[in-house]
């Protein structure tokens, strides 16, 4: 809170606290949200006036707005929510600086810190800070600073978005570490109210340079956006925002229970707590809605059609994955595990419900044995035989008195159970709690022994925190071998065999053994670059993944289940895995590299940003064979995108980017159509059908937002059905230019997702049966869902696809669509300066040794 550089001395728009460098994905949605179509951004109205009426949507919201072209960043707006946080007056606030939120404890360096960032030009910051209230208690704050600037770049104003998230950060025990330097909680949870931050930071921002485009509330109900928490329920498909109707405001939106029916009259567990990570929670003590009845999507046409935007440049087309929480994050229960491993057996992770139930922080919990849940009445020999259990290392179920941190005191339904590790040996405990009457009731016994269970299960996708770092990237240091159809005639394969030969004893490949020829994408942890093989003329794509932002941002588990994906491929739709390996700060992995870009781009080059029915069909069908072999092989793959939808040389597709997907295990099966009766003998025998579908589910929250499936975001543990949901979004976008559900801001699509109704516009001529099949792959009920009973081979016999030869799809020709390769010298990835440009004379074995330092200098 505060503003910070200028003529002034010290301060910021925070107070100080832990620096936390703002990660590049988030660090571009801001400048994205800023930018224009030029390079001086998105920029302030003609003169410099602020229309800040239009800020009022957004005043049950802590923010600032500061004047960063005088001294000392004057306050000139402050929300309703910053007044009601921090406990000062307007009177006390505006025209001045936010160091007034500066306390004791308060560190220079950590001031320091939010000047040198404003101090380099960009104007953004994102910190976890220490702040004081006026009555003098203290809050951590997570500052966001975002820029307003004018059409020539210069920043005329400086957003700063305050969100306490005291009760549920990790603190001044964010750095704590364990003996084998890996941090001592599970998760890290900066990370996750950064993604929670930036997406109201990007509509705060637009609201301030294009106030026009936001809607004003309604006068007898004020709309409230808050970071925190916010009950919104999905609209029933009467009142739905729809395409060529009215936008909706959030105070449209009817409040309901957690139990929301779905369209097939069964009614789905809400993770109230992760709901509200969303702006999704709902309010407990309202009527739930009467059944939803959609109707057939054939039927819901639409004479209008926003369209898709007009320009790959325009920065809302930028859709990025998201990982919002882990399986373990979204148990809705009560809980904590222990490493027994350590002195004292430590809590090392804690459900928001166990801090809600017990009123203590995690910052509080962290670290600590759960003696503290311990009161006068306590019942020693309930104690006694919890400390019996653990000391056995057996599970117990016991009934105890506890108390909250405030000193109220509840029945705790108790119950420990010791999870093992692969070969046999204690690894946590977990304790699950939940208050019950003073007698014991066995259903509540029934249902505590459950959740342990789940947490179990959910805690083994995450790497054991015992081990030392470097075990975590043991597997990407394994030596990659072909695979059987892979390697037939492969000049890939033949090129890294003739390296491997002449490499030294004990010698593996790595890093040095590639030439850099120049960039072709980054993210949240690494970046992708195109490498030429030295001395082979073949070029590789290779991904290199930073250590340290996988493990602050938890995707060390993602990491490792990708490599091991990578390696069981063996497919023509699907990426072939070369060679891995890691270096003393990244992991590396190399992949095919495909020059015809990916679908996105194609959809751009289009002049309707559509494709004809014909190429929708021949892509869409390409994905389902890619989609029945990854199921096949247990992956459920849950990031499908026409971004991630490459195009071969040949013109045919390969999927990629498997960090957000799920591996578990698969049992194929053929199943026999029909059944007995008098005249089965008359009837023609029909084939067998192949059916393959993963059946175990997952819980986490990822993907991208406008092809994530409605369980994924209401809190159901999903299985591979989201892919098809996935699939009928990329039909839809293919043959519409745009996707179904898209919403203003990443809230407003989950919304449509759980309640919009599917619609077609008819000023785009689709047949029937392509309508049908979106209709289909898009029923929110998962179990209702085309594929969900027999997978890919439901799909496929789909009158939509009546003109695939599917046993020759790899031998039919693709469409001839206008297709750019990367390589050419008008390509779209060579419009901007690169350092790692390949040579004029077309021969990339003589890149610059310069580049090749710097690149190797960034690994």
């Amino acid at each position: 809170a505060g503003a910070a550089e200028g003529g002034g001395g010290g301060g910021g728009m925070g107070g100080g606290g832990d620096k936390m460098p703002l990660p590049s994905g988030l660090a571009q949605e801001w400048m994205e949200a800023i930018r224009g179509a030029g390079d001086g951004g998105g920029t302030a109205p003609g003169g410099g006036a602020f229309n800040y009426e239009a800020l009022s949507v957004f005043q049950q919201t802590s923010f600032v707005v500061a004047d960063a072209t005088k001294p000392d960043l004057p306050i000139v707006f402050a929300s309703t929510g910053f007044f009601n946080l921090t406990g000062y007056s307007s009177r006390e606030v505006i025209g001045g600086n936010c160091r007034f939120l500066q306390g004791p404890d308060t560190k220079p360096a950590h001031v320091q810190s939010i000047r040198d960032a404003l101090g380099r030009g960009t104007g953004t910051f994102c910190g976890r800070l220490l702040n004081y209230r006026k009555d003098g208690s203290s809050f951590w704050n997570l500052l966001t600073i975002a820029p307003i600037k004018e059409g020539n770049g210069r920043i005329v104003k400086l957003v700063g978005v305050q969100l306490e998230v005291s009760k549920y950060t990790e603190g001044s025990r964010a750095n704590s570490l364990r003996p084998n330097g890996l941090p001592q909680s599970l998760i890290k949870y900066d990370v996750r109210h950064q993604d929670k931050v930036s997406a109201f930071v990007t509509e705060l921002v637009a609201a301030l340079t294009k106030p026009d485009k936001v809607q004003a509330p309604k006068p007898s109900s004020a709309v409230r956006i808050s970071l925190t928490g916010q009950s919104i329920q999905p609209l029933s498909p009467a009142r739905a925002e729809h395409t060529g109707r009215r936008a909706y405001s959030t105070s449209d939106v009817p409040h309901s229970t957690a139990a929301v029916p779905s369209s097939g009259g069964r009614r789905r567990h809400r993770s109230t707590t992760f709901m509200s990570l969303l702006g999704l929670d709902r309010d407990k003590d309202s009527a739930a809605e009467s059944e939803l009845t959609f109707p057939e999507p054939e039927l819901i046409m639409v004479d209008e059609d926003p369209g898709r935007p007009e320009s790959l440049d325009d920065p809302e087309r930028a859709r990025r994955g998201i990982d919002l929480a882990t399986t373990l994050e979204r148990i809705g229960q009560s809980f904590v595990i222990t490493d027994p491993r350590l002195p004292d057996n430590p809590i090392i992770f804690a459900s928001d419900q166990f801090l809600e139930l017990t009123e203590y922080s995690r910052e509080e919990v962290l670290g600590k044995n759960c003696r503290f849940l311990q009161g006068p009445d306590t019942d020693r020999r309930a104690v006694q035989t919890i400390g019996d259990a653990v000391k056995e290392r057996r599970d117990v179920t016991v009934q105890l008195l506890n108390y909250t941190r405030g000193g109220r005191a509840f029945w705790n339904l108790f119950h420990l159970q010791a999870m093992r590790d692969a070969k046999g040996d204690l690894q946590y405990f977990i304790g699950v709690q939940q208050e019950t009457a003073a007698v014991q009731q066995q259903e509540e016994a029934k249902v505590v022994r459950a959740t342990a269970q789940d947490v179990d299960v959910a805690a083994r996708e995450l790497p054991d925190a015992n081990v030392t770092p470097d075990h975590l990237w043991v597997r990407h240091s394994k030596v990659v071998t072909p695979l059987p159809h892979s390697k037939i005639n492969s000049p890939y394969w033949y090129a890294i065999r003739r390296v491997q030969r002449r490499l030294r004893r004990g010698e593996r490949l790595g890093l040095k053994h590639f030439r850099p020829i120049k960039p072709l994408g980054s993210g949240d942890t690494g970046s992708v670059h195109l490498v030429e093989l030295r001395g082979t003329g073949q070029v590789f794509a290779l991904k290199a993944m930073d250590k340290a932002m996988m493990l602050n941002r938890n995707k060390v588990h993602r990491a490792r289940a990708e490599r091991e994906i990578l390696a069981m491929m063996d497919h023509p739709f699907l990426p072939t895995l070369y060679a891995s390996f890691q270096t003393k700060t990244h992991v590396c992995l190399v992949t095919d590299f495909c020059p015809g870009g990916d679908l996105f781009l194609l959809l751009d080059k289009q002049p309707t940003k559509t494709l004809s029915e014909d190429a929708a069909t021949f892509y869409a069908a390409e994905v389902v064979v890619a989609l029945e072999y990854l199921h096949c092989m247990g992956v459920i793959y849950r990031d499908l995108k026409p971004e991630n939808v490459l195009l071969q040389k040949n013109g045919h597709i390969l999927l990629t980017d498997f960090d957000l997907s799920f591996l578990t295990s698969c049992r194929p099966q053929l199943i026999t159509p029909g059944g007995g009766g008098r005249r089965r003998k008359r009837r023609r025998l029909q084939a067998p059908i192949f059916c393959a579908e993963p059946h175990v589910a997952s819980n986490s929250f990822v993907g991208t937002e406008e092809y994530i499936a409605p369980e994924i975001i209401s809190g159901d543990p999903h299985s591979s059905a989201v892919d098809w949901w996935a699939l009928g979004i990329l039909l839809y976008e293919m043959l519409y230019g745009r996707t179904p559900f898209r919403g203003r801001n990443r809230q407003k699509t989950f919304i449509n997702v759980l309640s919009k109704e599917l619609t077609f516009p008819t000023s785009i001529p689709v047949s029937l049966a392509g309508r049908q099949l979106i209709g289909g792959l898009l029923q929110r009920d998962p179990a209702r869902r085309l594929g969900a009973f027999r997978g890919a081979s439901d799909i496929k016999r789909h009158p939509f696809f009546r003109a695939i030869n599917w046993p020759l799809i790899r031998w039919t020709n693709p469409p001839s669509l206008a297709m750019r390769f990367q390589g050419d010298s008008d390509s779209d990835f060579e419009t901007e300066p690169n350092r790692w440009e390949v040579p004029s004379n077309g021969n990339i074995g003589t890149t610059p040794a310069l580049n090749l330092t710097k690149f190797q200098d960034t690994f």
